[in-house]
């Protein structure tokens, strides 16, 4: 499914479980936030291609974090160059700005275009991220979130509507 939220911002969201797939087209480049779940590659290659984004024009993906329901469709993407935490330095967009955000993962990322938050699963619409896993932090959690709390946006992308 489709929510258009800018003239060249898309959240794509799907039937089955997964995470939330962000298309940004910027300077005629098509940089996609994470790519959600195997149980939803046709739907996001349909949902793709209603956007008419083939997939070889994908040309970055960043990544929230390594969590098998925001990567598993990488292998989609073959010409994108994959960004995530270990080389998120490397990422040449200079108008998408990159925020460390660790709490739910140690290697979660969140990412700010104009006043759009793409926050994975660090921040939702009606709370924040799991903190139980082996490799998550609360007070690394809490510190992030002080640090987007200071972040001027005004519309919120979480990774997962629910």
């Amino acid at each position: 499914m489709l929510n258009k939220i800018k003239d060249n911002i898309w959240q794509l969201y799907f039937n089955q479980f997964g995470s939330c797939v962000y298309l940004i087209k910027l300077n005629n480049k098509n940089v996609l936030i994470d790519t959600s779940t195997l149980e939803n590659k046709e739907e996001l290659i349909g949902n793709l291609k209603e956007l008419d984004v083939k997939l070889p024009k994908v040309d970055m993906v960043l990544l929230t974090h390594n969590h098998w329901d925001h990567i598993q469709n990488i292998s989609l993407f073959a010409n994108a160059k994959i960004y995530s935490y270990d080389n998120i330095e490397k990422f040449p967009v200079k108008e998408i700005k990159v925020i460390k955000t660790p709490g739910h993962t140690q290697d979660s990322l969140s990412f700010l275009y104009d006043k759009f938050l793409f926050s994975g699963d660090t921040l939702f619409n009606n709370g924040i991220g799991r903190t139980d896993f082996p490799n998550s932090s609360l007070k690394d959690m809490k510190e992030s979130l002080e640090k987007l709390k200071k972040i001027d946006y005004k519309i919120l992308c979480p990774g997962h509507e629910n």
